[in-house]
């Protein structure tokens, strides 16, 4: 049978009232409930929590009549507890679960003569319910239908496309200032080492997805431990990120620019303020990293500033690269997401239930940008409180931008290749959110996202009659000049 998500509506008796909405899974085959507020009807709610209403002797004399009353799940079924319950004079019956919460799964024909709506609910719920609302409350249930559209996606989309765009501008700069010093003997070698150390070859991508193969599958099995490693990686490598966006922009400020020596070298003082400020802004979101009021908005800043380092930092060589790295991730991608469950043991996709915290762990990978939903459903308060964006379907993409601008500072093509592939790229989001808003699930991103920004790339390069240069990407920097 199916599982439906619903909502627990709780209203205090202060004046006044303090009300509070909790998630609740219950079977849409076994009771209708209806779909706004303004046709619930309240029951006051009877804490019954020390029993799990098993047999008739647990139910007390007379307390559940006209109420609404929560017990505690237990080795009985649901059906058991349900008919104890209306016998008993319930009007509507909760089961508080401490485990995550899961489907309804007795037979619908056995439902027939139970008349009293059940749903299932967490405990530390109604543990939360009393110490917010205090003991006398008043709940009542409804399922507001799912919405078509959440506005949040709007910020996801602008949050991705401004750093895309702006991780192709930076790599585009910072490649200009290369050819550049190019021109100067003294800076030559040391500037072709650096590139060394950043550049992917065909080699180096097809390792690089086998490591990520490789650790999602080790996160799948022991997620519990290497949670906490992604978590200490990601502190760090965001804090190095924010420190070298933030600099970038620093080094454009003509203003306090005082410096220390130290061991022979010397280094601006506000340069290690900015140090400290990125670290302490790392620090505060691994404390606080739980605390879903504020610290996406700090998780988001250091996710952005990871992305644009990447994306800066890390060059594709050639269109053949960006081919093999995009075309590899997204077969990655939808393999984890689409083939995997069928070789799970839960069914489950192991990119989802990494990307959820397998059973239910409470520690979340610090991989995503996330925007609280803006419409009220019953699915945000179960599942998924945030929109979701991983940081892959930003940095992917977005090498091949940054490729593309470099491509156009190499061979002054007046930005040309990325403005079509930046374009190509905000198409690919939107076509992501309107499958995403049709088929009600959640998409891997790179199945649009990849083949949108390959095809205008490949097509802008054909229109030129570049694709050779493009492809190769390794004779167009011989002739370039300042």
């Amino acid at each position: 049978v199916a599982a439906d998500e619903g909502i627990l509506h709780a209203s205090g008796s202060g004046v006044p009232p303090v009300t509070k909405d909790y998630c609740i899974i219950y079977n849409s085959n076994w009771v209708s409930l209806p779909k706004t507020l303004d046709n619930a009807t309240f029951r006051t709610l009877e804490n019954l929590t020390s029993t799990v209403l098993c047999s008739s002797s647990e139910a007390p004399s007379g307390v559940m009549k006209d109420k609404a009353v929560v017990v505690m799940r237990g080795n009985c079924t649901f059906l058991e507890k349900a008919r104890i319950a209306q016998s008993s004079g319930a009007k509507m019956l909760l089961i508080a679960s401490k485990s995550r919460l899961s489907a309804i799964s007795d037979n619908k024909t056995d439902f027939e003569d139970v008349t009293l709506p059940v749903a299932l609910i967490r405990y530390s719920d109604i543990v939360d319910m009393q110490l917010v609302l205090g003991n006398e409350v008043n709940v009542t249930l409804y399922a507001p239908p799912l919405p078509e559209f959440d506005y949040s996606m709007v910020v996801i989309f602008l949050i991705a496309v401004f750093t895309v765009a702006l991780g192709g501008y930076w790599s585009g700069v910072a490649e200009l200032e290369n050819l550049k010093a190019v021109a100067s003997p003294g800076e030559r070698e040391t500037r072709r080492k650096k590139e060394e150390n950043v550049t992917f070859t065909p080699v180096t991508v097809i390792l690089f997805v086998v490591i990520c193969c490789v650790m999602l599958v080790l996160l799948y099995f022991f997620y519990k431990w290497l949670v906490y490693v992604i978590i200490s990686v990601f502190c760090l490598a965001s804090a190095m990120s924010l420190y070298n966006c933030l600099a970038a922009l620093i080094g454009e400020i003509p203003f306090g620019q005082c410096r220390i020596t130290c061991s022979n070298k010397t280094i601006e003082v506000r340069l290690i303020f900015l140090a400290v400020f990125c670290m302490a802004a790392a620090v505060v979101w691994a404390v606080f990293r739980n605390e879903d009021r504020w610290a996406w908005i700090l998780q988001d800043i250091l996710g952005v500033a990871f992305c644009l380092n990447f994306i800066k930092t890390l060059k594709m060589p050639n269109f053949k690269s960006c081919v093999i790295l995009l075309g590899l991730l997204l077969l990655y991608d939808v393999f984890f997401v689409f083939i995997t469950p069928f070789i799970t043991k839960n069914g489950a996709s192991i990119m989802v239930e990494v990307a959820a915290g397998p059973f239910g762990n409470s520690e979340k990978l610090p991989v995503v940008i996330r925007v609280p939903r803006l419409e009220h459903s019953a699915s945000t308060l179960c599942d998924l409180p945030f929109s979701l964006l991983g940081f892959g379907d930003i940095i992917v993409p977005g090498l091949l931008v940054a490729y593309c601008r470099r491509f156009d500072v190499q061979t002054r093509s007046s930005s040309l290749y990325y403005i079509s592939c930046t374009i190509a790229y905000a198409v690919g989001m939107v076509l992501t959110f309107i499958v995403l808003a049709l088929m009600k699930m959640g998409q891997p991103a790179l199945l649009y996202l990849v083949p949108c920004t390959l095809i205008t790339s490949s097509l802008v390069a054909w229109r030129r009659k570049e694709m050779k240069k493009f492809w190769k990407g390794s004779s167009y920097q011989v002739g370039w000049r300042p």
